[in-house]
């Protein structure tokens, strides 16, 4: 595919978005909920909003890369915030508002923040806490909140200024956008991390520019499609698929509500939605402890629906013919039994992008199976989020695909995967030392993750190189792929955790799904009884027992998990063992549950 756009892009995001608005005015933009329904905004519209309050920080005296922090969850005025920042010059710093006010605090303090969009009270008392540390900070402008007409603004109190400030100079936001260059900062995404405090990684308007165009150039999307956001936009797979919309110019329905995502697949009717990998877990673990609910007939026809739809797939991917047999009941299993689960999704779908986290091969290939495509894909925040993803028309289960057009992936020493192109970071804030060991010495980005390229340059990811470890025996273990094998067996798992470094065989720590667990308790004379009670009691150890006995019949001899315990309750961004993007903190869980491992090897 060739990468020639790239020397055709745009300058910048704002540049973008008011291309994006003259390109496709009267074509819905977003969408999201109001009252019992949802309120559908044109490019127009949005560029109306987006103008006034880009203008209203320009009036506050905001400065080319200075930055503007946005605290809230995933929203239409995230959405807004965020394009007027880039419109006036600035540059966007996220914060997830799950994160507690100590790291709020140090967060909009190391990037100096001059401006926050807050959502609500609860993230404005993260501001008010630690106010005195925060002496750039002058001013803060709420979504919900309360404002006090001075230190605290609502938007239309912003947006008034806004107009003001455009009566006086009318095209001062087209000017300010085309004065933005492409390698000025653009945002600053602050990685929760493992271990230590948050990193701010600065990324630049070519990268944001970039990776939308190079989504485009893939006539994958266009202003046909639908999208379902509910990522959370501090995240940079978030983000980007912003960049996407105004490179392609889809429409996008917002609702960052997690627990509403299959609702609002029903009500929108989605084409294609971006997710985690533990959505599809959840999906599928739901189908199949509801099937198995059902029993009977039910069951049984559920069950060969799958085993033919695996089997179609298979003769298909290899360019082998379908017997005519295997045809009909094909044919008739997606009348009965596919349709149904694609329904769940609104039955308009034409595909899904996983990102953030490994996808279990066995699982993509079972929604496939049912008729729903799961796209996967591979980036980081160090380089503006995407990195390589496969193609509807040649996607390969197992693999990332191929890396962006435009961009470069290669395997470095100890099998890490490098990556170099337009997408790369700038570096961390405030950080040399860090930045310049992110690189190698000819300039790759080092991404810290196990990887293999094959012959057609589809990309392969291992897992972590800090998480693979090898035991006493010395084997190597990559937990990772042990532990999303785990997610595709038992359907009440929430997590699965490997360890057994330098220890003589490997063990795992277990959590089970509250949801899942009480549909298992009611079907198993339990119904009514607390979460601990059910994960404690020897019905539901013996059925996890299964799962893991199931598991190991499928391992290597030395991966096999020798020894489990469930723990009392599922890992929580609260308890510091997940970061705010969903991801295990391994550190933690280990140091939280260190006399239980270490007794496992007593």
């Amino acid at each position: 595919m060739t990468a020639d756009f790239v020397d055709q892009l745009e300058p910048n995001v704002a540049v973008q978005f008011l291309n994006r608005v003259a390109e496709t005015p009267d074509l819905e933009a977003f969408r999201y909920p109001a009252g019992d329904g949802w309120k559908s905004v044109t490019w127009q519209e949005s560029s109306d909003q987006v103008r006034r309050l880009a203008a209203g920080l320009l009036a506050l005296g905001l400065e080319p890369e200075q930055r503007v922090g946005i605290a809230s969850g995933t929203r239409y005025e995230w959405i807004l915030a965020d394009l007027a920042v880039m419109c006036a010059g600035g540059a966007t710093t996220t914060v997830y508002p799950s994160t507690n006010a100590e790291d709020t605090a140090y967060i909009l303090g190391d990037s100096e923040c001059r401006v926050l969009f807050a959502e609500d009270d609860a993230q404005l008392a993260k501001v008010t806490e630690h106010r005195d540390s925060l002496p750039r900070l002058s001013k803060v402008v709420t979504f919900d909140g309360t404002a006090d007409g001075d230190f605290v603004l609502t938007m239309d109190a912003l947006a008034e200024l806004g107009d003001a400030y455009l009566a006086e100079h009318p095209g001062v936001v087209e000017e300010t956008a085309a004065a933005i260059e492409p390698d000025q900062l653009a945002t600053l995404i602050y990685t929760s991390g493992t271990t230590g405090k948050p990193k701010g990684v600065r990324l630049r308007h070519r990268g944001w520019v970039y990776e939308g165009a190079a989504i485009r150039v893939q006539n994958i999307l266009d202003e046909r499609d639908l999208q379902l956001l509910w990522l959370p936009m501090a995240h940079a797979f978030g983000k980007v698929l912003l960049s996407a919309q105004l490179a392609c110019g889809f429409a996008t329905a917002i609702d960052g509500r997690v627990e509403k995502i299959v609702d609002n697949c029903a009500a929108v009717k989605p084409t294609f939605m971006g997710a985690a990998p533990r959505i599809f877990e959840k999906a599928y673990a739901r189908i199949q402890t509801m099937q198995a609910a059902e029993g009977g007939v039910k069951e049984k026809l559920f069950t060969k629906a799958f085993e033919d739809g695996l089997r179609f797939d298979e003769l298909q991917r290899q360019g082998k013919p379908v017997p005519l047999p295997l045809k009909v009941r094909h044919a008739l299993f997606d009348k009965l039994v596919f349709s149904k689960v694609r329904e769940r999704f609104g039955g308009r779908v034409r595909f899904f992008i996983s990102g953030s986290a490994a996808l279990n091969r066995d699982i993509a290939q079972w929604f496939h199976a049912a008729g729903i495509l799961i796209l996967e894909g591979y980036g980081m925040t160090e380089n503006t989020a995407g990195a390589a993803v496969n193609h509807p028309d040649t996607n390969r289960f197992g693999t990332v695909g191929r890396a962006l057009p435009g961009a470069e992936v290669k395997i470095g020493e100890n099998d890490e995967v490098l990556l170099r192109g337009p997408h790369i970071m700038a570096g961390y804030h405030n950080l040399p030392e860090e930045t310049a060991n992110a690189f190698t010495e000819d300039g790759w980005l080092r991404t810290g993750d196990q990887g293999s390229l094959d012959e057609d340059g589809f990309l392969t990811i291992t897992g972590r190189i800090k998480d693979l470890f090898k035991t006493s025996g010395g084997k190597y273990v990559a937990p990772t792929a042990i532990e999303s094998k785990f997610a595709a067996i038992c359907p009440y798992a929430s997590q699965f955790l490997v360890f057994g470094a330098e220890r003589n065989f490997v063990v795992a720590l277990i959590t089970l799904d509250p949801d899942a667990m009480a549909s298992w308790a009611g079907e198993n004379g339990m119904a009514g009884k607390s979460y601990q009670e059910i994960i404690r009691s020897d019905e539901a150890r013996a059925m996890v027992a299964g799962y893991v006995d199931q598991l190991n019949a499928g391992l290597n001899r030395w991966e096999t998990v020798k020894k489990w315990e469930i723990l009392d309750e599922d890992l929580s961004i609260e308890s510091g063992e997940l970061t705010p993007s969903m991801k295990v903190k391994r550190n933690v869980v280990a140091a939280n549950n260190a006399e239980l491992l270490a007794a496992f090897y007593e």
